[in-house]
């Protein structure tokens, strides 16, 4: 039974635990501003959001982007938060001040964390835990060491998914409460609609957990069916809300380097056992299963959760034992089930089974709250522990590259609390206090970007020179990560070869661009891996081609890196830039059109057609729209769009609708029947986003007049 407590106490303390996370991320900017700053963030996730405040500034729907073919479809791939509404607005209300890249990162991240910490502490105060041990569930949930080694550093798609886990739980737990008014059901959906719209399908994965977990937990405890159908109800509204984004995932995987995903990669980044011990010393190093399949030295800083929360369970099974396990059994066996996963090969899409540990410290963090409500005295514990873990660490080799001053430091915390437990002096506040300060010093002493690449990424990519916007180009570079990461290339990269989606924060055109996902059929035929490189033996071939294939595709701009010994042939390029960091070409003569009318295409060589004129051409984000005139006695005309063809392309001429077609799967063409002439318009409006809209449109408006019925009914 949940006792009623003071509405404005839990929102006033939810913001203050927000704001001690923010003051946590300031004291780690304080000490390094790039933290936020690595990998993917760098080459993905921060170029498309600024292509999405430009888009939104622009007046569209950022379903797609211009910028890139093999990164073209938002939607699709998912980790961008195309449909999620505090994502968006999260974004163009950043791009709104002059901020660096590091600090749009940081600003985006740490908005994140404060909404996570709030969530965490209103799920604590719902298992009616005080206010002092609800902030530690929330600094626990917020700063452990996978959201800010990864999440909150690399991979934002998990962050802007994870913020919302605490509140679905909560949430979940409020629509299963039989005191609350019948309507207690729409409390899950507008929370799952954000997780889900958040871009992590892990998290997705996670709510099931948890969703099935608590099913069973009440079905258990009331042998009743129905005690579960509100909280079910309210899951399947979040996910009516959230159809588009799911749908577009579900349709853009398919066929997709994604949906064959070497075996290999489902042994990678497993938790071992023999890491465990990190959660009492994060330094502690043993061999994980790296990107590369390979054993490799790694210190498990994923595993950092401030010291107490581990300590306070342990000595609470040694105080109370049976009796404990009685109390917390659900939680515990969540716990237990999680930490399996977090062991276990993945499998299907899914793979990196750490990626479960965000749910495990939360789980954690709710069974150490209870234990410490028990008022056990676990500070000679603590210190036992961590004595025993830097003896072992000694013996074993595991001590690694960060072990010392944060050691030391643990020890002092630790001898602190055993000390207050000595005196009777310790207070539920010594909880946070002491999770907060052993959090701090283990992201002080131990770098957090766990050794992911780091690019000096030059804020003059903002502009588009040395390049030219009218022009497509393609850029041929080594492995960005081996090559341009911050050990090798101290000095500002990317103005000429632009890796990954770097293109986008210019708004220049590139066949380049960051997908995981790698969908587009322009990724396939040019064999471009994850970070935006093509193959370079085909990228050698394709550019000395005499069969005119970057001509077809419409790409008259090639960008090589002075690492890749490739010259094109003079007649047809023209060098127009070099520097120390590449070489620019362009194709003799003006730009490419966008939108061309061809004679002959090599996918159809039995066809001849006919030319037809084209003109007030207006290319936009997610539609085309050009006047075609083709004479009366002329064949049918064949229109060629440069833009990566993705399912779901439609088009019409003067209200009639033509059937959409594709040149090798690579871009849309629409053939023109004999002597039409009018407005032809290419819209991207597939199937998904048609049905999906419309599922979300419908559990929008059962939401909305819902909560109107139950404010009403509460007046």
């Amino acid at each position: 039974m949940n006792i009623r407590v003071n509405p404005w106490r839990n929102f006033f303390g939810a913001l203050a635990a927000g704001f001690i996370v923010v003051a946590f991320c300031c004291v780690l900017l304080w000490r390094d501003p790039l933290v936020f700053w690595n990998d993917d963030y760098q080459l993905s996730i921060l170029p498309v959001f600024a292509d999405v405040a430009r888009s939104w500034g622009e007046g569209h729907w950022p379903l797609l982007s211009p910028y890139s073919w093999v990164c073209g479809n938002l939607a699709g791939e998912y980790q961008y938060g195309t449909f999620s509404i505090f994502v968006n607005a999260a974004v163009v209300l950043i791009w709104k001040f002059p901020l660096a890249f590091p600090q749009q990162a940081a600003a985006l991240s740490i908005a994140h964390l404060f909404v996570l910490a709030a969530g965490a502490f209103l799920l604590a105060r719902g298992r009616n835990f005080d206010i002092p041990l609800s902030i530690f569930v929330s600094l626990v949930a917020a700063l452990n060491g996978w959201n800010i080694c990864w999440g909150a550093s690399d991979w934002f798609g998990a962050i802007a998914a994870l913020t919302w886990l605490p509140w679905c739980w909560w949430a979940l737990e409020r629509a299963q409460d039989r005191q609350r008014t019948p309507w207690r059901f729409l409390w899950p959906a507008p929370f799952v609609y954000l997780l889900v719209t958040g871009g992590f399908p892990y998290t997705v994965l996670m709510l099931a957990l948890l969703v099935a977990w608590l099913s069973i937990k009440s079905l258990v405890e009331t042998k009743k069916f129905i005690s579960i159908l509100p909280m079910l109800a309210g899951v399947a509204l979040g996910f009516a809300m959230s159809a588009p984004a799911w749908l577009a995932l579900l349709d853009y995987t398919s066929g997709s380097a994604r949906a064959t995903t070497a075996a290999s990669a489902h042994w990678q980044w497993l938790v071992p056992w023999r890491a465990l011990p990190a959660l009492i010393i994060p330094a502690w190093t043993v061999n994980w299963s790296d990107f590369s399949t390979r054993m490799m030295p790694h210190s498990a800083t994923e595993l950092a959760c401030g010291l107490v929360a581990p300590v306070a369970v342990i000595a609470a099974f040694i105080n109370r034992g049976p009796a404990f396990l009685r109390e917390i059994k659900w939680d515990f066996a969540l716990l237990i089930a999680v930490l399996l996963l977090c062991m276990a090969p993945s499998a299907g899409v899914f793979r990196w089974s750490f990626r479960w540990l965000p749910l495990w410290h939360v789980a954690l963090v709710l069974c150490a709250a209870r234990a410490w409500q028990d008022r056990q005295r676990a500070g000679l514990l603590a210190l036992l522990l961590v004595g025993l873990a830097t003896i072992t660490m000694s013996i074993l080799r595991t001590a690694g590259d960060h072990a010392f001053p944060l050691t030391w430091i643990l020890l002092a915390l630790a001898t602190l609390w055993a000390v207050a437990d000595f005196l009777n002096a310790r207070s539920n506040w010594f909880a946070p206090a002491l999770t907060f300060a052993a959090l701090l010093a283990t992201y002080l002493c131990i770098p957090p970007n766990c050794g992911v690449p780091k690019y000096n990424l030059s804020q003059q990519l903002t502009t588009a020179a040395p390049l030219d916007p009218q022009r497509l180009y393609l850029s041929i570079y080594p492995l960005a990560e081996s090559t341009y990461r911050v050990e090798g290339k101290s000095e500002p990269i990317g103005q000429v070869v632009r890796p990954g989606s770097t293109s986008m924060f210019a708004g220049l055109r590139f066949i380049n661009g960051y997908s995981p996902i790698l969908a587009a059929g322009i990724a396939r035929e040019l064999r471009f891996s994850i970070h935006g490189e093509v193959d370079s033996a085909y990228g050698e071939y394709i550019v000395r081609d005499q069969s005119g294939a970057l001509a077809e595709l419409g790409v008259d701009g090639v960008v090589i890196a002075n690492e890749v010994a490739l010259e094109p042939e003079q007649w047809e390029w023209e060098r127009v830039f070099p520097n120390a960091e590449g070489r620019v070409f362009h194709r003799r003569g003006a730009p490419l059109p966008t939108v061309r009318s061809v004679k002959w295409i090599d996918s159809r060589p039995h066809e001849e057609f006919a030319p037809a004129k084209l003109s007030n051409v207006n290319d936009t984000r997610n539609r085309v729209a050009v006047d075609v005139d083709l004479a009366s006695n002329a064949a049918s005309a064949l229109i060629k769009f440069t833009r990566p063809y993705f399912r779901g392309y439609v088009a019409s001429l003067g209200g009639k609708q033509l059937p959409v077609d594709s040149y090798r799967g690579l871009l849309p063409v629409v053939e023109i029947p004999r002597g039409s002439h009018g407005h032809l318009v290419l819209s991207y409006r597939p199937s998904w986003l048609v049905y999906g809209s419309a599922i979300a449109i419908i559990a929008w408006i059962i939401v909305v007049l819902g909560a109107a019925f139950a404010l009403r009914t509460r007046a």
